[in-house]
């Protein structure tokens, strides 16, 4: 059965421009889709950074990560992999106390174990090159929210492939989250003034 579109997932704003719903109130959300979201990232602190980031957000709201982005950043050292890859114990009890950072145990413990993993990768295989080797052949192309995917069989495979090379807290839901957020897939609706704005799926 062709697809309909659901006028009502997509808003046109004051300033003309289709956004889906998430985007289309919040000033910080609106911000970060029309500048940040799905635009290509392909340098490893950036990917490292945004990997972490996605981390955090798991159960949380996108917004409240947004938030505090820049104090998460203060917090691990600007998401420099080398650096964070020599925290020790004094460096995870201060992030533990901080108030400033999602002080889950499990997810600050599996940042400094991915930046170390991250760090062994360079021989081989530096981390920007193992998430962008899991672009598919061809992106989504969603007409309203529902249409939109969670996981994919590139984000399961990636996620196999980040576990098997010592990363935590690394699931296919979170992962395909990474693989929108930097560009690897387009998922933005079909009729957002976003779509294919990353010029890695200029035909979609």
């Amino acid at each position: 059965m062709p697809a309909t579109t659901s006028t009502s997932d997509l808003v046109v704003g004051e300033d003309g421009l289709a956004r889906p719903l998430w985007a289309s109130k919040d000033q910080l959300l609106m911000d970060y889709y029309d500048t940040e979201w799905g635009m290509p990232i392909t340098d490893e602190r950036g990917v490292f950074e945004r990997l972490s980031l996605e981390i955090f957000q798991s159960g949380l709201s996108w917004r409240l990560i947004l938030q505090r982005r820049p104090l998460l950043r203060q917090a691990f050292a600007g998401f420099d992999i080398d650096a964070v890859a020599r925290f020790g114990d004094d460096d995870f009890e201060r992030l533990m106390l901080d108030p400033v950072v999602i002080r889950n145990r499990l997810k600050i413990t599996s940042i400094i174990k991915n930046a170390r993993a991250a760090v062994a990768l360079r021989e081989n295989e530096p981390l920007q090159e193992l998430v962008w080797g899991a672009k598919p052949l061809t992106t989504p192309r969603p007409t309203c929210a529902a249409e939109v995917p969670t996981t994919s069989d590139e984000s399961r495979r990636l996620t196999k492939q980040l576990k098997a090379r010592g990363f935590g807290f690394v699931g296919p839901t979170n992962l395909f989250a990474l693989m929108e957020a930097i560009g690897i897939v387009d998922t933005h609706l079909v009729g957002s003034h976003r779509r294919g704005s990353s010029g890695v799926w200029p035909e979609n």
